[in-house]
């Protein structure tokens, strides 16, 4: 006798939600049962999907469908409380990043997983990519021997096709920053790899989003890792036409290493002494939304690792309390931006 299919419902049916009712359709051991979203049906594109659906979450958690998993794929600000929700009705819940815009949220979300005996597994799909796979493999190794310097690089394109005038995408509350929606992936492959940081300096400018988001565009961050070396992070979305890259510069004791190309998805440089560069799997496109594109497309990977870690096979690739230590290193980031911004004011009332 086979098992049971475990069962999802997906919040939220934009590209995102689309996208995780696709990787859910396809595993064979998965259940689509229902979708929501707060937007009349007619309007989300979703008629291929044969399954009731319901225009909020509470409706559904309502509605007594036995459900399993709750993917949550709505804006961000909504996550950490759609999450509490699904955990109060003793779901396990799939959180697209961030868990929440706050760390104190993030800790309810997981005070609630823990208290129901409930996975929460946190969406950070790059963690798949062949180069991610390998450089993780490099440093639990120390095949690099000490760890001097790493040089993160995110510069992407996000105009006024990404933008659009009423939707949630640039407000403080519903996205919260730059780093929140479009850098937090290479912030979590960092922290991933090399740990927490500390002595955080940073310097941050909105170039051309003035009109179009509540925060900054672009910044530069230096820090120190606490397990030894130092770092930077350099971001954009101001940079014109298309996304440039983003890029992890890694120099060590033996050697040095490069992923880049535009989504960390290409080894530009493997220069390590004594070490010879396997050849790696080649690496999923990036998600495609028309005018502008994404991080890779693994979101299979995190299907497959909830259905493996629920039937007792595996453990969360990615749990709450990682993602957790992503959203405060983003709120410390931001803790300085904003203690900047409020000195630039001041000294300029005083002119």
């Amino acid at each position: 006798m086979t098992e049971n299919k475990i069962k999802f419902a997906v919040v939220g049916c934009g590209h995102i939600g689309k996208r995780h009712a696709e990787m859910i359709i396809g595993n064979s051991e998965a259940e689509l049962v229902a979708l929501c979203d707060a937007a009349p049906k007619e309007n989300l594109g979703i008629e291929k999907y044969d399954v009731p659906f319901f225009n909020s979450l509470e409706e559904f958690l309502k509605s007594g469908i036995k459900v399993d998993v709750v993917n949550i794929c709505t804006p961000n600000g909504l996550h950490s409380d759609q999450a509490s929700l699904a955990l109060d009705y003793n779901l396990h819940v799939v959180v697209e990043k961030p868990i929440g815009l706050s760390k104190a949220k993030c800790e309810k979300v997981i005070y609630k997983a823990l208290r129901n005996h409930k996975q929460v597994f946190a969406v950070m799909q790059n963690r798949y990519s062949p180069p991610s796979v390998w450089i993780k493999d490099l440093i639990e190794k120390k095949v690099l021997g000490e760890i001097f310097m790493v040089q993160l690089n995110c510069y992407w394109n996000r105009d006024e096709r990404y933008y659009k005038k009423g939707g949630w995408k640039g407000t403080q509350d519903l996205d919260g920053g730059t780093l929140f929606t479009q850098f937090s992936h290479f912030i979590d492959i960092m922290y991933w790899l090399f740990g927490d940081i500390t002595n955080i300096q940073g310097k941050f400018k909105d170039f051309i989003h003035q009109n179009s988001t509540d925060f900054e565009d672009s910044g530069f961050v230096s820090f120190d890792f606490i397990e030894g070396g130092m770092g930077c992070l350099n971001y954009s979305t101001a940079v014109a036409t298309q996304n440039l890259e983003s890029s992890i510069t890694i120099i060590g004791e033996k050697g040095s290493v490069k992923i880049g190309g535009q989504y960390m998805n290409e080894v530009e440089v493997c220069n390590i002494d004594g070490y010879e560069m396997p050849e790696l799997p080649a690496a999923n496109p990036p998600n495609d939304y028309g005018p502008y594109k994404g991080s890779a497309a693994n979101h299979h990977y995190i299907i497959e690792n909830v259905v493996d870690t629920l039937r007792g096979r595996t453990t969360a690739t990615t749990n709450a309390l990682e993602g957790l230590k992503v959203v405060e290193i983003i709120e410390r980031i931001y803790e300085l931006r904003d203690k900047s911004c409020l000195l630039y004011t001041s000294d300029a009332a005083d002119e």
